[in-house]
């Protein structure tokens, strides 16, 4: 029954048709979940794909921040000041610690600054209109009991940007990611400046 008002339709178009090929093209209904899901296919993997993107990020991010923490330790405990790191080493120190997540040699930028007070710190990245600015990183560990920050810098690739526009903050569909540890140098030796 609920058959009749189409096949009332295709007797009527069957007619209209001139050749037995295009009545028999238009009965056919083998192509249409093909052609449905052609339709829905794009959107939906591409909503995948951003999702898993943004996911990513996220761990990378968090990846990033342990890496931070632990890297800050060898600031913290004197053992960067003693063995003379210069910023080379230290930025070779925190990459054996990613890990192989990042491309750290290319990257990664490292930023080691001393300053006189928790107040005084200063965490504003160095971007300006929506590029990084690498070259406003040093590298001044301090001595003992000195408050030091030390923040790492990543610019992460983001593929998928069509969904995730809200996700790349940096000019050429990049995300900065940002790890900072502020603290206070242990007392492992005489005081110094800071």
């Amino acid at each position: 029954m609920a058959d009749a008002p189409r096949s009332k339709f295709m007797t009527k178009l069957g007619r209209l048709l001139p050749s037995r090929l295009a009545r028999r093209f238009v009965r056919q209904q083998d192509g249409a979940a093909a052609v449905e899901f052609a339709l829905v296919a794009a959107p939906f993997l591409a909503l995948t794909f951003a999702i898993l993107e943004t996911a990513f990020v996220f761990f990378a991010q968090q990846t990033l921040e342990a890496t931070a923490a632990d890297a800050s330790r060898l600031v913290m405990t004197g053992q960067a000041q003693t063995a003379n790191y210069t910023a080379a080493n230290f930025k070779t120190a925190v990459c054996t610690r990613v890990y192989g997540l990042f491309d750290c040699a290319n990257g990664m930028t490292v930023d080691v600054k001393t300053y006189t007070s928790f107040s005084s710190v200063n965490n504003t990245a160095p971007v300006t209109n929506g590029n990084f600015d690498a070259t406003q990183a040093a590298y001044t560990p301090g001595g003992p009991g000195c408050i030091v920050r030390v923040t790492l810098y990543y610019q992460w690739p983001i593929y998928v940007s069509m969904y995730n526009t809200a996700i790349s903050n940096l000019n050429g569909n990049k995300r900065l990611l940002v790890a900072t540890a502020v603290f206070r140098n242990e007392p492992y030796g005489p005081a110094g400046t800071c």
